[in-house]
């Protein structure tokens, strides 16, 4: 069973930095995606980066390029997600989630793509 746990969210001004970590394991199989989404209070859930470890492929939504990066520590079989420049707009609870199915990053992931396992959520806040 693939497990996911997200940590690293928290309180940070505009224009700070925060960088959210997603340890997972459990996995059967080397090929797989793993996608950071966020949450804010009465907004749909939005995909806001993914990464695959079948080719190393990247995604960023419009509102985060630039500013967001995500990347893959294999050591450690962990993703981070290092946001700077942040917005009040950015607040939101951020949940990482892993593909194992299609196990692949691009523009449509959030809609084709089959997370099946989700981390607990990080709380960030960015507020002066």
């Amino acid at each position: 069973q693939v497990h996911v746990v997200e940590s690293g969210g928290g309180l940070v001004q505009p224009g700070g930095s925060l960088r959210l970590s997603c340890a997972a394991s459990g996995f059967s199989s080397d090929s797989y995606a793993i996608g950071w989404f966020r949450q804010a209070p009465g907004k749909e859930r939005e995909g806001v980066s993914c990464i695959s470890t079948t080719d190393g492929s990247t995604y960023y939504a419009d509102s985060v390029t630039g500013r967001f990066t995500i990347s893959r520590d294999s050591a450690k079989n962990t993703v981070n997600l290092q946001m700077n420049s942040l917005k009040p707009e950015d607040t939101a609870v951020y949940y990482c989630a892993a593909d194992v199915i299609t196990a692949a990053c691009d523009h449509y992931f959030s809609e084709y793509g089959e997370y099946d396992y989700w981390g607990q959520g990080t709380q960030v806040t960015v507020s002066s």
